[in-house]
């Protein structure tokens, strides 16, 4: 079943949130607020303004996806409390709770704050959500349809776990990224040129997390299919697996816990 959405805001998170919705059937009659004008290759069938006072009278969402920046919400946000109690309010804006969305839009509004990630770009994100008691059964299944139009859906009990889910899903892709940084960096110092240094660190990433995507044995054990008992796996986690200070559990322990502080410090 297709609803009716409006989107405000259509960078690249938006805009694969769109292409997704529209990929799955999910998406009805679409309306996208973006001050900067049309991004390419939108469906002919979406209307695009460039601010809410151009939606069309009598434009009746059933969920309005946030999805500016942060530091542009307080200017957006009131343009839109006239549809509180009628349509469901999505957000995928990092650092905004919902009791900072219940205070602009009213207490009455249905509102689901959610964490998507940027693997959502090619239909692989993860998103973590939570609704205010607000939602309906029908307006959490809306939710949930929109958010798996672009990756699986984690939903959370507790707001407070979203800063911690910031930290790992949401920021986890840089970490990733990194990681084939400095793989590839190692392959240089180790003697590969750069180039297919760096073709091996992807396509190694890349391989490793479509094996893990489809096998059913949990992340240690595909790790020990792959380590021989004195081979040089067991060479190489012997240093990445070093207990205390320098060892991966202990950095990305600690990056983590940095990161998850710092989500509570921009919500304030």
């Amino acid at each position: 079943m297709s609803a009716s959405l409006l989107l405000v805001g259509c960078g690249k998170m938006g805009g694969a949130m769109l292409a997704g919705w529209k990929a799955a059937g999910a998406a009805g009659a679409v309306v996208v607020v973006e001050p900067f004008g049309a991004p390419k290759g939108l469906p002919a069938d979406v209307l695009v303004v460039k601010e809410a006072s151009e939606i069309p009278a009598d434009f009746t969402p059933d969920a309005i996806i946030l999805a500016v920046k942060p530091q542009m919400m307080d200017q957006a946000l009131p343009n839109y409390a006239r549809y509180a109690g009628t349509a469901l309010f999505l957000s995928i804006a990092a650092g905004k709770p919902i009791a900072y969305f219940e205070k602009h839009l009213g207490a009455h509004a249905a509102i689901v704050r959610a964490m998507p990630n940027t693997p959502a770009a090619v239909g692989r994100g993860i998103s973590a959500a939570v609704p205010n008691a607000n939602c309906s059964d029908a307006q959490k299944a809306l939710a949930r349809t929109l958010l798996s139009a672009v990756g699986e859906v984690a939903w959370v009990a507790d707001e407070s776990l979203l800063d911690a889910v910031t930290a790992l899903s949401g920021s986890g892709p840089a970490y990733v990224f990194l990681l084939v940084e400095t793989m590839a960096k190692a392959g240089v110092a180790a003697g590969l040129p750069s180039d297919l240094s760096m073709q091996l660190a992807r396509a190694t990433v890349m391989g490793s997390g479509e094996l893990l995507r489809q096998s059913h044995e949990s992340a240690e054990q595909l790790r020990r299919n792959v380590t021989s008992p004195k081979g040089t796996t067991e060479a190489a986690l012997n240093v990445l697996m070093a207990e205390g200070a320098g060892g991966m559990q202990d950095l990305l322990t600690r990056a983590i816990a940095a990161g998850t502080a710092r989500s509570r410090e921009l919500a304030g």
